[in-house]
């Protein structure tokens, strides 16, 4: 086996896993996987740059993880970086400060290179599985853009748009500095018409409705499923490869689009960075799941962190 260390810092959170990979078995065995909100995304939609205080948020939980990497003895490490750094001005700040930590450079990938890292991760334990026929259509809704993969073993087609749950928080429902709480119904259309234009342009290269499962990644999908199965806590177990039905992810939104900050916070599954932006996330989900088509989707916790480990393999 080899011990591999994997970050993947997107615009709403950064995650770490430190893992034994085996690739003549296809296993990959846990031995910490983490998640920090770091909102390293705040505000690049409107200003192109990264804020100071989101940089440095961000190399706290560095600071943080080097740690961790170093007590497991990972033997190989890689820093994978997703919609906010490619997008601001001021990416090299970042990129000098997490060589400075971590010892490596974080790649800026591509929006394609991060569809295949998530759909390998994503798909590689469900072969076989009954009642998951092939092709699969991977959705992972980031805070800043939201990556659609279609494939059978391997990738088919890919596209990443820009929408995603922090994106559209912060470009609809954020006024005088505040969240609107709850949205009106003009915020909310705006929202639903962003998010229906880049359906149109991920259909372009993807062919949406030709799959016949869905498989949903990162945190507002993981949430989504939370709720909907009730948790008294976060249970990435138990929201792990369980299905959440197309009507039941409309009730969870509606509720969510209508509740108060205080109601949203009130839920015992919800991550305390997510509050503000978990009913945009949860929009964009039903919107993909309306126009695919899909009577449910599959959870999944796998993702684009495990397929960046399965890299390293």
């Amino acid at each position: 086996m080899t011990r591999v260390a994997a970050v993947d810092c997107g615009t709403n959170s950064i995650r770490l896993l430190v893992a034994d990979a085996d690739p003549a078995t296809g296993e990959l065995i846990d031995l910490d996987r983490r998640m920090t909100i770091v909102r390293l995304g705040q505000g690049v939609d409107r200003t192109g740059r990264l804020a100071p205080e989101a940089l440095e948020r961000t190399f706290a939980a560095c600071r943080e993880y080097a740690e961790v990497i170093k007590a497991h003895g990972a033997e190989r490490l890689r820093f994978v970086a997703t919609s906010a750094s490619r997008d601001a001005e001021n990416r090299d700040d970042f990129v000098r400060g997490v060589l400075d930590i971590l010892g490596v450079e974080p790649e800026v990938i591509s929006g394609d290179q991060e569809a295949e890292f998530s759909f390998t991760g994503a798909t590689k334990e469900l072969t076989g599985r009954a009642g998951l026929d092939r092709p699969y259509l991977v959705v992972d809704i980031g805070g800043g853009s939201t990556e659609f993969v279609v494939g059978d073993d391997h990738v088919r087609a890919a596209r990443s748009v820009d929408v995603g749950c922090v994106r559209m928080t912060e470009r609809h429902l954020v006024r005088d500095g505040a969240v609107t709480d709850p949205p009106t119904e003009a915020q909310v259309a705006a929202i639903r018409a962003d998010v229906e234009a880049a359906l149109d342009l991920a259909e372009q290269a993807v062919p949406l409705r030709e799959a016949r499962t869905l498989v949903g990644l990162a945190g507002s999908v993981t949430t989504v499923s939370a709720i909907a199965q009730e948790l008294p806590e976060y249970d990435s177990a138990v929201i792990h490869h369980s299905c959440v039905s197309r009507e039941r992810v409309r009730e969870i939104t509606d509720w969510l689009l209508r509740s108060t900050h205080a109601e949203r916070a009130a839920v015992p599954s919800m991550h305390p960075g997510r509050v503000d932006v978990i009913a945009a996330g949860a929009l964009v989900l039903l919107a993909i799941m309306e126009r695919t088509g899909a009577e449910e989707v599959v959870v999944s916790e796998h993702d684009i962190l495990d397929g960046i480990a399965w890299s390293l393999a």
